[in-house]
């Protein structure tokens, strides 16, 4: 099989993730997410099998709403989205983000794009993967300088939603809300043990010799070449000629 490319390895990885849902949420900048999302998509249209709604915001294509997040929050409080993704300039060990800034709040340093809807969407979107593919000890801490959105929640407050699973560009974790806490449930190709415990902030269970991710078939894998970039280019032009200019490199 031609050599895969990591990225490849995450949109897959999200695919199989997603397996199950009816209707996926995608927010803005979330190329590596949109492409999961699609090849779930025509992963099921090619063996007939019910389809996949795709939202996407900031696309004219891949996007049913007509009044931009004030839609995607209605339907998350309704129950019609199964799945959705956050990220964080830090994320600790109980699957709390942080979209706000380093240090103290309000005189954080430096300062991110802030915490939108996070918290919302955390707990009232059954699915939630944490996507972020920089894994180093800045970004997975042991404890958040300010929470955007809570991982868990006390005993006694409704909540619906939550962290399903953590995807970096090293490894795969599932996360247990009752323990709570992430357990590395893969390694991708050329990543060991000892790297990734290193590059975490926050401690993880894992077993004594993590098995590598599956990677994708040759399929799967022409599927995501051809349709889900040519989906994709749509939304995500320039990152849909860079995966192509790399993979013929």
């Amino acid at each position: 099989m031609t050599e895969i490319h990591p990225r490849e390895i995450l949109i897959t990885t999200i695919a199989r993730l997603l397996d199950g849902v009816r209707h996926v949420a995608v927010g803005a900048s979330s190329p590596i997410p949109a492409a999961g999302a699609m090849l779930l998509r025509a992963l099921k249209q090619r063996a007939g099998a019910p389809p996949v709604r795709i939202s996407i915001l900031g696309s004219v294509e891949h996007n049913f709403f007509t009044n931009g997040s004030a839609e995607l929050f209605d339907c998350a409080g309704q129950g019609r989205i199964d799945a959705f993704f956050l990220g964080g300039g830090q994320i600790d060990g109980h699957g709390n983000i942080n979209l706000v800034g380093i240090g103290d709040y309000p005189a954080s340093a430096p300062r991110w794009p802030g915490s939108f809807g996070s918290a919302y969407l955390y707990f009232v979107v059954p699915r939630v993967i944490l996507f972020r593919e920089e894994h180093s000890p800045r970004v997975f801490v042991e404890k958040v300088d300010f929470t955007s959105a809570p991982g868990i929640s006390e005993p006694g407050i409704h909540r619906t939603g939550g962290p399903m699973a953590l995807l970096t560009g090293k490894a795969l974790f599932s996360f247990d809300k009752a323990r709570p806490g992430f357990t590395l449930e893969s390694l991708h190709p050329g990543h060991e043990l000892a790297e990734v415990r290193e590059a975490t902030g926050f401690s993880f269970a894992h077993a004594d010799r993590p098995p590598q991710t599956d990677l994708p078939d040759r399929a799967t894998l022409d599927l995501l070449r051809g349709q889900v970039m040519d989906e994709l280019a749509e939304t995500y032009p320039e990152f849909a000629s860079q995966m192509r200019r790399e993979i013929q490199a």
